[in-house]
């Protein structure tokens, strides 16, 4: 199954008093991860990014073991399943070698802001979406 990966890097502003990182930065590194997954289905023209866009519906964390700081990076790999007309989900694990600190999944639905609507895909959103498919 093809599958992104990000070499997502650790600030030190985001470790909480217990030498963790902190929940709350976890959504921060799965937004950053989709972002350069699907870097180039954003529009350049401001109107039609608008128009075309994306936005989480739903998103569930499972936490599996801390996340201590260090300099190196750790590896987020990400995957689509149950892509549909106008929705796919992105499953994510971020981890380190063996050791996985949090696994996700995520609802995402292409949505128009001008329309205020959800709407359906464009031809090159699906075969973008679908290479990264189970």
């Amino acid at each position: 199954m093809p599958r992104y990966n990000y070499l997502c890097p650790l600030r030190w502003a985001d470790m909480d008093a217990n030498g963790h990182m902190n929940n709350a930065v976890y959504s921060n590194y799965l937004e950053d991860t989709r972002f350069r997954m699907f870097s180039n289905l954003i529009p350049t023209d401001p109107t039609e990014r608008l128009a075309c866009n994306f936005v989480v519906r739903e998103q569930t964390l499972k936490y599996i073991r801390p996340l201590v700081y260090r300099e190196e990076p750790v590896t987020i790999e990400a995957w689509v399943e149950d892509m549909k007309g106008a929705s796919f989900i992105i499953r994510c694990t971020i981890k380190d070698g063996e050791d996985v600190y949090v696994e996700s999944r995520t609802l995402i639905a292409g949505f128009d802001s001008i329309e205020n609507r959800v709407r359906r895909f464009q031809e090159n959103e699906r075969e973008t979406i679908a290479k990264f498919a189970a």
